[in-house]
């Protein structure tokens, strides 16, 4: 076509076209606004969750506002929202997408430009079309906005931009497929998954540094963060792996304790099966059941925000708490307090045999919002107090993913709200649901500071061993604050490390200040700390001696490799107790100590610690397959067989 006839072709597409018309301009804007706003600001608790979009929400409304287009104005309409479109977003991709340079927000109304004021034609009846406020740019980049990246036949939202996600203003996925199992870290993409960071313990020498000092930790939430990561496919992150917790998820044949003590220390002493030359010391803490347990008074304190809107979140967390529902009595309660934007209280204090009214609480539930965790912590705590009487046990129990990006101005400032509480009896355990945008490391510090313990819930089989099998443990105390500390004798130990508990460490000064915090055992737990240790004379010894010697000979009686000191308070106490055992070098391996070795050098292999050497997956698994043992839960098994995935998926 030459340039002539192409001319003449355009003159006659644009005599065919009708003349502007200014109030049908004006009305077809209006009702884009109205529109936009419609699906954008909805107050449908569907509508506001952190999923991709799916068919008939934002494209719903564009196609209800293109439906009043006949197909002669078609191609002017569609000029038109595509300009109102472009003008509407790029201010906000400018401030928030990375690799764009930032802006100020512009004061005032977003101005048009001309190519934006075509004329719409045939556009439904103006009595239809309600006034909308105007949009402001500054409005509109007030929120981060997560960005959406399109990929064939499938919609991927990342959360790198952090908040309660929503979709993007203006932003269509095409042919979106339904979420994932949960929001894992997709390849090329980055996830804002938070885990505490700490260094692995290094090897101490002995006639330098002869004491070793910590608080016990009964929580389990690393073994399931790390078997949901294998069981989808991925190696677990480096720092998400707390061997502790690992070899804690464990059941283990500890002999019970006698008389009115809390719990009972024992001590065994086996090989090293990584490093020859080297010994394995074993401590096993087991807690006394009690005749019966107290009266509870329990708060549900449940995150519905906009990122609980998944599978694995909301819906996991009210079936969750539909079987913890089963293990309560008559003289126990419930309440139930969410946080989405603001806090509020959906359930009275109720008898737990009132399930009907609980869980018909439980159902309303909806995702939706951001996420103000401070303001729920604060109507959780006081709902507690309203609860407590004599003689119960009152906790608030957090359900949660740990996106928590409202209302938490000053971390420490909440931190001693929470220690408050505490000191008054009400205690705070977390539990996490969910991938992606899972915060651990704030989830962990809570369960510290409130004196509570942390798990993760990524399956329904997992809820019945953390809210029904475990119920009285992780909610009735035996002993407050327990510290362990362990003086190695040099003349027995040139060489120690203690394996895991890396966020655990305390100061030695800390052990017998009753001011320091420290871990919480529950009725029925066990705690099962390990040691690496090289004996004195071994060639395995990884540091050389000092050229001018210690600054005094080396004493004490080579039968004992150690002194175990651990101190605790009873609940409700102020002053501690002192429990001391000495760590003999002939102490029998403990029942049970081959399977915890075979778990912790698992643990170390998926750390990339060096400190294992050779010792492999395969070697790890080996030992698991004969220390199995009995298993009637499976737990040992599944155990043996995320071993299998995690070293495919090395490999």
């Amino acid at each position: 076509m030459s340039g002539d006839e192409f001319d003449d072709l355009k003159r006659a597409f644009d005599a065919a076209l009708p003349p502007p018309d200014p109030e049908a301009r004006k009305r077809a804007l209006t009702l884009a606004m109205k529109n936009f706003d419609d699906v954008q600001g909805s107050t449908d608790p569907a509508r506001l969750t952190s999923e991709p979009a799916r068919r008939g929400g934002l494209s719903r409304g564009v196609r209800k506002m293109i439906a009043g287009i006949s197909s002669k104005g078609f191609l002017t309409a569609t000029t038109a929202l595509a300009a109102v479109a472009m003008v509407a977003v790029i201010p906000v991709l400018r401030e928030q997408a990375p690799g764009l340079p930032g802006r100020e927000a512009a004061p005032g109304p977003v101005v048009l430009t001309e190519e934006a004021e075509a004329p719409l034609a045939d556009l439904a009846p103006a009595e239809q079309v309600e006034a909308a406020p105007p949009m402001v740019a500054a409005d509109m980049a007030s929120e981060p906005m997560p960005q959406t990246f399109a990929a064939p036949g499938a919609a991927v939202q990342n959360r790198a931009m952090g908040g309660a996600a929503k979709m993007a203003p203006g932003v269509v996925s095409p042919d979106p497929m339904p979420a994932p199992p949960f929001d894992a870290p997709v390849a090329g993409l980055p996830d804002t998954e938070a885990f505490p960071e700490a260094e692995e313990n290094s090897v101490k020498v002995t006639a330098e540094e002869p004491v070793s000092t910590f608080s016990v930790d009964v929580d389990t939430a690393s073994w399931s963060i790390v078997r949901n990561s294998l069981t989808n496919g991925m190696l677990p992150p480096k720092d998400a792996v707390r061997i502790e917790e690992m070899v804690n998820y464990f059941p283990y044949d500890y002999p019970a304790p006698g008389g009115d003590a809390p719990f009972a220390a024992a001590i065994g002493v086996s090989d090293t099966p990584w490093r020859a030359g080297t010994q394995v010391v074993h401590i096993g803490l087991q807690g006394a059941l009690p005749a019966e347990r107290p009266a509870m008074n329990l708060v549900f304190l449940i995150d519905t925000s906009g990122s609980m809107d998944q599978p694995d979140k909301l819906p996991l967390l009210k079936q969750s708490f539909r079987l913890m529902l089963g293990q309560l009595g008559p003289e126990d309660s419930v309440s139930i307090v969410t946080y989405a934007g603001s806090a509020g209280r959906v359930l009275d204090p109720t008898p737990a045999t009132e399930r009907g009214t609980i869980l018909a609480a439980l159902d309303r539930l909806q995702a939706g919002g951001g996420t103000a965790g401070q303001a729920g912590l604060q109507q959780a705590y006081a709902t507690a107090a309203e609860m407590t009487e004599d003689g119960e046990v009152s906790r608030v129990i957090l359900a949660t993913d740990g996106d928590f990006n409202i209302g938490i101005s000053d971390p420490e400032a909440l931190k001693d709200y929470i220690a408050a509480r505490r000191d008054s009896g009400t205690y705070l355990s977390v539990l996490g649901f969910g991938r992606g945008n899972l915060d651990d490391a704030t989830m962990q510090a809570l369960a510290q500071t409130g004196n509570g313990m942390a798990s993760y819930i990524d399956t329904l089989a997992e809820a019945q061993k953390v809210l029904v099998d475990q119920l009285t443990g992780a909610l009735v105390p035996i002993a407050d604050d327990v510290k362990i500390q362990v003086e190695w004798n040099p003349a027995a130990v040139s060489e120690y490390r203690l394996i895991g508990y890396e966020t655990r460490a305390l100061r030695r000064e800390d052990f017998n200040n009753d001011k320091v915090d420290a871990g919480e055992i529950g009725a029925g737990h066990q705690i099962t700390a390990i040691y690496e240790i090289t004996p004195a004379g071994s060639d395995a010894r990884m540091t050389d001696p000092l050229r001018y010697g210690t600054a005094q000979p080396v004493a004490g009686d080579a039968s004992e490799l150690g002194f175990l000191k651990l101190r605790y308070k009873a609940p409700g106490e102020e002053v501690s107790q002192l429990i001391e055992v000495p760590v003999m070098a002939d102490a029998a391996p403990l029942p049970d100590a081959q399977w915890a070795t075979a778990i912790a050098g698992f643990g170390q292999i998926l750390r990339g610690s060096d400190m294992v050497g050779d010792w492999s997956i395969g070697d790890a698994m080996a030992l698991a397959q004969g220390a199995r043992g009995e298993d009637p839960y499976g737990y040992r098994q599944e155990a043996i067989t995320l071993m299998r995935l995690a070293e495919s998926l090395s490999q």
